[in-house]
């Protein structure tokens, strides 16, 4: 639930940032803010024994997490929002199979049951920009390249998820979690300075650094956490709690943006909560 919260405080504090700014820069900057903090948290671990199995766990997600980072900002770019971030809820469904395949882990059939709602919840907040219908997102797949990307991204974070959850088994929460972010910042950086670059001046002038200062904290927060919980509990359980951000983003559009529609978004949110009772008490 940490991880969930700081995510979608995060993002909220992103928000406008990313409406006027360049995404590449916004998305590498909130990174590199949290950089100092996640490696002070490395003054506070030893350094652990490293094999095989990490670096190949490791070097295997970082270029997965690379492509999905690239796809997600396509997709927001190309598409509407209501037609790609339904399709974020995937990832939970497919966290049922691939740990399953890479790392043996079994869920229950309750445990199912409630990634399942938590997963058709995260799909039925968008419920009232469904304008056409429930399945609209589905059926846009034809026309719309972002629904394709964001599936794609969905898959890939199931896979980077499990990778991740391999990773820490073979060192620690707070080494993988701080290692992974700094490797991922130095790769990103030629990226979003080149995508960016006719902005850079002005990001710079305006003091969109110190807008995503704060953002990365809660990223920094989030991450630890996220590792943390991912060495404690089964990938599908973790990632499904963690995508109540979604519900916690839809209170906070409410509460700081104005944004209409929370009663249409009910459904979603009781689906979400059941999910969540499901898996906390009867995984």
């Amino acid at each position: 639930m940490i991880s969930a919260f700081t995510l979608a405080t995060s993002d909220a504090l992103t928000k406008k940032a990313l409406s006027v700014h360049n995404e590449y820069l916004i998305a590498w900057l909130r990174l590199l803010c949290s950089l100092p903090f996640l490696l002070a948290s490395l003054l506070f671990v030893p350094v652990p024994l490293l094999d095989n199995e990490f670096y190949t766990a490791f070097l295997t997600a970082l270029p997965l997490e690379i492509i999905a980072i690239i796809l997600y900002i396509k997709a927001l770019k190309v598409s509407p929002l209501s037609l790609t971030l339904p399709f974020l809820s995937l990832t939970p469904v497919f966290l049922i199979i691939v740990p399953y395949i890479l790392l043996g882990e079994k869920v229950s059939v309750i445990g199912a049951l409630g990634v399942l709602f938590i997963a058709v919840g995260g799909y039925t907040l968008n419920i009232k920009e469904f304008k056409k219908g429930v399945f609209e997102p589905f059926i846009a797949i034809k026309r719309e390249k972002g629904s394709i990307f964001m599936i794609i991204v969905a898959l890939i974070y199931s896979f980077t998820s499990s990778l991740g959850k391999r990773a820490i088994e073979h060192s620690s929460p707070i080494f993988f979690g701080a290692t992974y972010i700094t490797l991922l910042v130095i790769v990103l950086t030629p990226i979003a300075l080149y995508k960016g670059r006719d902005e850079l001046r002005v990001i710079f002038r305006n003091g969109a650094i110190k807008s995503t200062i704060l953002p990365g904290i809660l990223q920094s927060v989030m991450i630890i956490s996220h590792m943390i919980a991912m060495s404690l509990t089964k990938v599908a359980y973790m990632i499904s709690v963690k995508r109540l951000s979604l519900l916690i983003g839809v209170f906070y559009g409410y509460l700081f943006f104005k944004e209409s529609g929370i009663k249409e978004r009910m459904l979603g949110t009781i689906l979400m909560l059941v999910g969540f009772v499901l898996i906390v008490l009867f995984r």
